[in-house]
C-alpha cells in the first residue's frame, strides 16, 4: 500500500492508497503528525511520499525520520507524468501541480482547467498533449473576509454561515455576499474564458472545508475533494515504475 502524507497551510492529510483506490484519509496537525504512528501500525505500508508547503517541525522531521518504508521527497526534481512548463518549478506548490496531475489521470488527452479552493484558490490549466502551461493564485475564502476585517477600521469580521440576500441589508450580509459572490463570479469568469479558447475544456473543482458554498456552474463538471491526494499517488507510482 501506498502512503500520501500531504502537509498544508493549516492541515496534515495521511491517505492510504491500495493501487488507485483510497483506503483511508486521515486528518492530522501538520505541526506534530502525531497519527503517523497509528497510520503505519494499522496498514502495510511498503512506500510513501511527502510533499509540504510549509517548513518542517523537529516533531514532524522526527516522525518521518523513523519511518521503515521508502519516502520520496516531492520537489522540484520530482519526476512527473505531465511535461511542467511553469518558469520557476522551484516555486511551484506541489498542491498546485498534484491537482494537476490527479485531473490528468482520470482524463487524459483533455483541456482541464483545475480549479482549487482551499486556503488560496488556485486556477490551474493543463492541455491535452499532458502540458502544464501554469495558473493563477486568489485569495481563499477565508482570507477575504480577514482581510476585510484587518485591513479596515470599522468592519467586522464575519462568519460564513449566515444570511444571504441578493443585495446587501446590513454590514453582515454586505461582506457576506460580498466575499461569496465574489469568488463565484471570479470561478465563473476563468471558466468563461477558457470555455471560449478550450471549446472542449473539461472543469475540476477540488479543495478544503473552507469551499462549501454552492456555485450553481453549470460549468462545473467533476468535483473531486480528493484530487491532489490522488495525484500525488500517481506520482509515487510513477516515480517508482522508473
Amino acid at each position: 500500500m501506498n502512503l500520501i502524507i500531504d502537509i498544508g497551510n493549516t492541515i496534515a492529510k495521511m491517505a492510504v492508497f491500495d493501487g488507485g483506490r483510497i483506503v483511508e484519509v486521515v486528518y492530522d496537525s501538520n505541526l506534530t503528525l502525531e497519527r503517523l504512528p497509528e497510520v503505519c501500525r494499522t496498514y502495510t505500508i511498503e512506500k510513501a511520499i511527502v510533499a509540504t508547503v510549509i517548513d518542517l517541525s523537529r516533531e514532524v522531521l522526527s516522525q518521518l525520520e523513523g519511518m521503515a518504508v521508502p519516502i520520496l521527497w516531492l520537489n522540484e526534481k520530482t519526476s512527473l507524468p505531465v511535461e511542467n512548463l511553469y518558469e520557476t518549478p522551484r516555486t511551484l506548490g506541489y498542491d498546485r501541480m498534484a491537482a494537476v496531475v490527479g485531473a490528468n489521470e482520470q482524463f487524459p488527452g483533455r483541456d482541464i482547467l483545475v480549479i482549487d479552493a482551499g486556503t488560496c484558490i488556485t486556477y490551474e490549466f493543463v492541455d491535452a498533449a499532458a502540458r502544464y502551461h501554469g495558473g493563477n493564485i486568489s485569495p481563499g475564502l477565508q482570507m477575504r473576509f480577514k482581510a476585510l476585517h484587518q485591513f479596515t477600521g470599522r468592519l467586522p469580521m464575519v462568519a460564513l454561515e449566515g444570511r444571504m440576500v441578493p443585495m446587501g441589508k446590513d454590514t453582515d450580509t454586505a461582506i457576506r455576499v460580498g466575499v461569496l459572490k465574489g469568488i463565484e463570479y471570479e470561478i465563473l469568469g476563468y471558466v468563461t474564458a477558457m470555455k471560449h479558447k478550450y471549446p472542449e475544456l473539461l472543469v475540476f473543482l477540488t479543495g478544503g472545508d473552507d469551499f462549501s458554498f454552492d456555485t450553481n456552474l453549470k460549468s462545473i463538471i467533476f468535483a473531486d475533494r480528493f484530487l491532489v491526494l490522488k495525484g500525488l499517488n500517481r506520482i509515487l507510482s510513477y516515480n517508482d515504475k522508473l
